[in-house]
């Protein structure tokens, strides 16, 4: 792979063109997805949900709604809605990350915390990034509630999938591959994860983060979507130099044999925001569906322990409540 300290950013695609991609992305896999006998063996097992005598921690669950806040010109604020949905208000625009204000989807329990903004509290959406096409990050209920000349901007091979839903503003991306919006800066970036819908479109799709850039303020977010460790990090943070603040998730790590290749555990989520030179770090993907058999809380127990070990400062660890938010402001 190309050594990232000498990558140059590339020049922005076109908005809402229409590409012909490779059938399958399966070649981007940075390890083989697990056969049907170990999933079945999973189920059977019952390792794929946390211990009944830990649901007790459901209640302790962080929830805190607040007001989204107004971040005027130049900052930029994040509110966690749950999972890896995020409203980020940056560059003017109001965007959403892999929006899912769902209680139930396919084939998972229902939400153990509300959303953390209402629906009606949002103002216009001007954009949505999606990171890949698992239904607890691509929410088609949610998305029939936008406008469909809202900016969708997905991973290369999804906006067919977009288009039968009536969008009219889907712009597909690869990784390190770039749109602009308003005066935003979209950026694809590689994860180690994969991708599925229904059990013959494995890998149909890609996957990846984003890195959203005010191009005035100079702020950049980056939003991890759902990915295992490994070097994307630091390749992400070379290419994108001065993150203010990096979303990472936190959690649905649990069993290790399954779940290692496509999800951070808390330790590796500290490891992975040190590889991106981040300012801050916002943990997600935890405290909203039991997609694994790790205790509710233990995501957050962990994240801080790892944090305060190596001697992390504590004011680079912004661990919201669902419905709360972060502003950071602008640069000097």
């Amino acid at each position: 792979m190309t050594d990232q300290s000498e990558r140059t950013l590339a020049a922005p695609r076109p908005p809402g063109e229409h590409r012909v991609w490779p059938r399958s992305f399966a070649d981007r896999l940075t390890e083989p997805l697990p056969g049907l006998r170990t999933l079945v063996r999973a189920v059977r097992e019952c390792v794929i949900r946390p211990p009944a005598h830990t649901l007790r921690q459901v209640p302790l669950l962080p929830f805190a709604p607040g007001p989204l806040p107004e971040p005027g010109p130049g900052a930029v604020s994040v509110t966690w809605a749950g999972h890896a949905s995020w409203v980020i208000r940056v560059g003017g625009l109001t965007v959403l990350t892999d929006p899912v204000w769902s209680r139930r989807i396919p084939a998972t329990p229902a939400r153990i915390t509300p959303v953390g903004v209402p629906w009606e509290d949002l103002p216009p959406v001007d954009a949505v990034v999606i990171s890949h096409n698992h239904y607890d990050h691509l929410d088609a209920p949610t998305l029939r509630r936008l406008p469909r000349g809202t900016a969708l901007l997905v991973p290369a091979g999804l906006g067919a999938w977009c288009r039968r839903r009536g969008f009219t503003r889907v712009t597909e991306l690869d990784w390190w591959e770039a749109a602009e919006i308003g005066g935003v800066r979209f950026d694809f970036v590689p994860a180690h994860h994969w991708s599925r819908r229904t059990l013959t479109d494995s890998c149909r799709s890609l996957w990846g983060g984003w890195v959203l850039t005010d191009l005035a303020g100079g702020h950049r977010v980056y939003f991890a979507g759902d990915t295992g460790y490994g070097d994307c990090f630091t390749e992400i943070g070379r290419a994108h130099p001065g993150i203010d603040l990096a979303l990472l998730p936190i959690g649905a790590y649990a069993p290790r044999r399954l779940l290692k290749a496509v999800h951070l555990d808390p330790e590796e989520a500290v490891q992975a925001f040190l590889d991106l030179g981040a300012a801050v770090m916002a943990p997600m993907h935890w405290a909203t569906f039991l997609l694994s058999s790790e205790p509710p809380l233990e995501p957050l127990t962990r994240l801080h322990a790892a944090w305060s070990a190596i001697g992390l400062p504590p004011e680079s660890l912004c661990a919201l409540p669902i419905g709360a938010s972060h502003v950071v402001p602008p640069l000097p």
